[in-house]
């Protein structure tokens, strides 16, 4: 019999897109509460749904380890879990109707419940756990543990229904943590890495585990929700981060890790430690990581590299300098272009998210955006449209526009939630072409990337799709800020592609 046994909301089965990429990472988030539970003296079990059916195996994890508290911890580290996709919701609600069914207790932590706490008790939850919740957990469950439920309101981080009036409760914010190294690492060995393993392996070849070394990110896009870090920025030691990664190569045959931190490489000289402590414990193995492309630096670069950095994902976001000023990015775009040749220089593999659909773009942004790509061909991309999220400027400034659906589906959804230039054909068109023609850059022939991508249709064809569709697509009233409401008038610059073959030339080498 366990005291608590900790799950989370995400299954990869129900993601079509990231089903396809089968690039599957155990609940950080999870395992770091189960973690600090363990090292308190108290029995954890944890049901990891990333692989694992929920509804069909959850059951069973309950009558295994008949736990006296459930709690749906997030992955706060999964940037799906920061998306708050519909589908995590519903699963979590199910998770919560079975585990009462059992007579259990049922708290929950995550982004979606900490933005909304009210519809989370409602429904059932009897404490959403805010923010950063590891020692908010602990003092939970040790009070309910011990029968002392109406103790509490002594604890920091919390929200939960008043018993006679039924209004939501909030208790006094919880501080940060700003020693990362208190913490105990992840509890690996409470889930099945080797179904991890057979599922990398199976899909490409080698095994890949996750690890954070640090917390939150300093900059302020407008776009980017922060429910549980703010605007915080915390860093564990370098000799931590070196010997968990030593222990992943070694102890559970890593041979590739991803940093799952929203921002790596902030500071210079703590990624000049960490490679000198990786060279030390000789546990270099090759990781990507996300990060910014002021921060590509020559020098920072090449401390990445000794680390065992092998490939950046960085938030280039838009091709058009109005654009990225718009989201309050903070970077020029042609830092983006240092930033991919400093990387190409050091044999790093250099990624872009991007990013179409925010308010103001318009048909010029976004030839802008994709000749930025055709100039730097970068290693892979990741396109999206703009997500309003709450708690962000970007969500406040359109929520007026936003209709019945409010949150994606699963990652593939791709809908515009405000009315965009365009409508959601549009876009998926311009999705579909733009990652078709780096991929056939990249490959060298687009026969062979249609072999990787299940026979994707040639480039050609996807371009002149989305030049069709940009004609047929235009919304008529988009949301537009006030400080570009003079650019809502579309395609009136004639130095534009307004044709197909205009557009090839755009993407002509």
């Amino acid at each position: 019999m366990a005291d608590v046994l900790l799950t989370h909301s995400y299954h990869l089965y129900y993601d079509r897109k990231q089903m396809r990429k089968m690039q599957p990472y155990p609940p950080l988030g999870t395992l770091y509460a189960a973690s600090l539970l363990r090292n308190a003296g108290l029995s954890v079990a944890v049901f990891d749904t990333m692989l694992n059916d929920p509804e069909a195996e959850f059951q069973t994890a309950l009558e295994q380890h008949r736990p006296r508290i459930v709690v749906v911890y997030e992955d706060n580290f999964n940037f799906l879990s920061k998306m708050c996709l519909t589908r995590m919701r519903d699963v979590a609600y199910q998770i919560l109707e079975t585990s009462q069914l059992a007579g259990a207790t049922v708290l929950v932590n995550g982004s979606d419940a900490s933005d909304h706490a009210l519809d989370y008790l409602q429904k059932g939850f009897r404490c959403v756990l805010l923010g950063e919740a590891e020692w908010t957990l602990l003092e939970t469950v040790n009070l309910l543990l011990q029968g002392n439920d109406d103790a509490l309101e002594q604890v920091a981080g919390l929200a939960y229904l008043h018993k006679k009036t039924g209004d939501v409760v909030k208790t006094e914010r919880r501080g940060l943590m700003r020693n990362l190294d208190q913490l105990p690492f992840p509890t690996r060995d409470l889930i099945d890495t080797d179904q991890y393993r057979r599922a990398w392996k199976a899909a490409h070849g080698y095994f890949s585990l996750n690890i954070v070394a640090s917390r939150g990110c300093p900059y302020r896009c407008n776009w980017c929700a922060k429910p549980i870090y703010g605007d915080s920025f915390s860093v564990r030691s370098a000799a931590s981060v070196a010997e968990e990664m030593r222990q992943l190569k070694y102890d559970f045959g890593a041979e590739h890790l991803w940093f799952a931190d929203d921002i790596f490489g902030l500071q210079p000289k703590w990624v000049r430690e960490l490679a000198s402590e990786v060279q030390r414990l000789d546990a270099a193995i090759p990781f990507k990581m996300q990060s910014r492309v002021d921060l590509m630096s020559p020098d920072n670069v090449s401390a990445l590299r000794r680390a065992g950095c092998a490939e950046v994902w960085m938030g280039a976001e838009s091709g058009s300098q109005k654009i990225l000023d718009a989201m309050d990015k903070g970077t020029r775009v042609d830092q983006i272009a240092k930033a991919r040749e400093n990387l190409k220089r050091a044999g790093i593999r250099a990624c872009y998210f991007l990013q179409f659909g925010y308010p103001g773009e318009t048909w010029k942004d976004i030839q802008n955006t994709i000749k930025l790509v055709r100039d730097t061909r970068p290693d892979d991309i990741g396109v999206s449209v703009s997500y309003p999220l709450p708690g962000t400027k970007f969500f406040e400034r359109v929520q007026a526009e936003l209709g019945e659906k409010t949150n994606w589906s699963d990652s593939e959804d791709l809908s515009m939630m405000f009315q965009g230039a365009y409508t959601n054909e549009f876009y998926r068109a311009l999705h579909d072409a733009l990652h078709a023609q780096v991929d056939c850059w990249n490959s060298g022939s687009s026969t062979v990337a249609q072999k990787q991508q299940g026979a994707r249709q040639e480039p050609e064809e996807l371009w002149r799709r989305v030049m069709h569709l940009e004609r047929t697509c235009r919304n008529p009233r988009p949301t537009v800020f006030a400080s570009h409401a003079h650019e809502l008038v579309q395609l009136q610059d004639s130095s534009y592609a307004t044709s197909f073959d205009e557009l090839l030339g755009v993407l002509a080498s």
